[in-house]
């Protein structure tokens, strides 16, 4: 790892820095402040050469907002013609993350060379001339026909549907001299990460790197708690350390498959709840008062028999009443007609909290017999048999998923699939109990 020129003057003595800087007036001083190069790590600047995808592959902490935004800056700053994509996994993400961010395009750019921003139009305008256009991949129809010199793509490995909206982005890149994209990403074993690295020496380069490379411009003691806690694990290699890790052999689900499940909407109509015979959303309460995770889906039974995943409500660090009233929020959202949740830890406190926070939720409380694993066996055969649809992309739900082993053992991220095993408890009610329309039976 290389440390920017910055970070270098830093670390001399005072004489050192007094010389160096005794040159420089106001004006400069503020220029140079927002040079990249100055700011930035070696990782952190675009590569040489003659590539056509840049694949910036590193842990979360990296910079790879910042230097997304700073390379689109330095295009649109040089170059009038420039059009630019800005693509999300959603609209609202490009918008938060890409551009209004602490490390986007707004906050980034000096105010001599400030583009103007029309959210409305989803524009950013420089005065130079050169646009950029924001963009969401889970509506990979909305990057068809537009064609653009340049791109950035964001946390490409969450996108749903995220082969279609990178093909109709790539199809896109056709205006100026030497079309580019920049796709900055946490390293995630999906279809179009993998597909992305095999192309490595072609016509693609990727920058990897670790949390750790930004330390001086993190929290302090934030990379020794991270280590601490997930040093080693998994999940700490993935996210931390920014390994693309393969599956975990003999996993209960693959990326592969969840993927081929993805839906963009109930089939038939946009508005999914008319088409929804049952909807229920299950609770795997967590085991202690004090914070650990508590996973809440939201599944659907829709008229074509098939099951439906439509919401990850859960969540982490909360007192009873608040994952209460964050089940009551989700019940109410999606208008369901029953919650499921697992009793084995405290049945009838669970049942007490759920009401208190919703007097009329209608509760069943259900009993872990065998383990997460052996529950979900029959739950990934509906999958393998195209029995269930994810509408959107839950990344965290589905890295516990790949985690969870046939015949027991967990290697996902956290101590215990809770978002998982919700999802377990909510197929198992719409499509292997007494009322559920689809069973699944040995046959002999």
């Amino acid at each position: 790892m290389r440390i920017s020129d910055m970070e270098w003057l830093a670390g001399q003595d005072g004489a050192v820095r007094e010389r160096v800087l005794a040159h420089l007036d106001g004006a400069a001083a503020e220029r140079l402040a927002h040079e990249w190069r100055w700011t930035a790590r070696a990782e952190q600047v675009a590569p040489e050469g003659d590539w056509r995808i840049w694949l910036m592959m590193a842990g979360r902490g990296f910079g790879k907002t910042r230097a997304g935004a700073e390379w689109v800056r330095g295009i649109a700053e040089n170059d009038p013609g420039a059009r630019i994509a800005l693509v999300g996994a959603t609209l609202g993400e490009a918008r938060s993350v890409m551009v209004e961010g602490p490390s986007g395009l707004l906050s980034i750019a000096p105010w001599w060379c400030r583009p103007a921003y029309a959210p409305a139009l989803r524009k950013l305008m420089w005065p130079n001339g050169a646009v950029a256009t924001l963009f969401g991949a889970a509506d990979a129809e909305g990057l068809r026909g537009p064609q653009f010199s340049h791109g950035w793509a964001d946390e490409i490995a969450k996108w749903a549907c995220g082969e279609a909206a990178w093909d109709n982005l790539m199809l896109g890149m056709r205006s100026g001299m030497r079309p580019r994209v920049l796709a900055t990403t946490t390293p995630r074993p999906v279809p179009l990460v993998r597909r992305l690295v095999a192309r490595e020496g072609v016509d693609l380069v990727v920058t990897r790197g670790q949390t750790a490379d930004n330390a001086a411009n993190l929290a302090d003691g934030f990379i020794a708690a991270m280590q601490d806690s997930y040093g080693g694990t998994r999940l700490g290699r993935q996210e931390l350390d920014g390994e693309l890790i393969e599956e975990v052999e003999g996993a209960l689900w693959t990326r592969d498959l969840l993927e081929r499940c993805r839906v963009r909407h109930v089939p038939g109509d946009e508005r999914d709840g008319a088409l929804l015979r049952r909807v229920v959303v299950a609770v795997d309460p967590p085991a202690s008062a004090h914070g650990d995770a508590c996973g809440i889906v939201v599944a659907g039974l829709g008229a074509d028999g098939r099951a439906y995943i439509l919401a990850d409500a859960s969540v982490e660090r909360m007192r009873p009443e608040g994952w209460a009233r964050a089940v009551a929020v989700a019940a109410a959202a999606h208008g369901a007609d029953r919650v499921v949740a697992e009793a084995n830890n405290g049945g009838a406190m669970v049942e007490s909290v759920l009401r208190a926070a919703e007097a009329g939720l209608p509760v069943k409380l259900v009993h872990a017999s065998r383990g997460k694993a052996a529950r979900a066996e029959p739950v990934a055969a509906l999958y393998e048999a195209g029995r269930v649809a994810h509408r959107g992309a839950f990344p965290m739900l589905e890295d516990e998923m790949c985690g969870l082993i046939a015949g027991g053992g967990y290697e996902g991220p956290g101590r215990s699939p809770d978002r998982a095993d919700a999802l377990v408890w909510a197929l198992t009610e719409l499509m292997l109990g007494r009322r559920g329309e689809a069973r699944i039976r040995a046959v002999g």
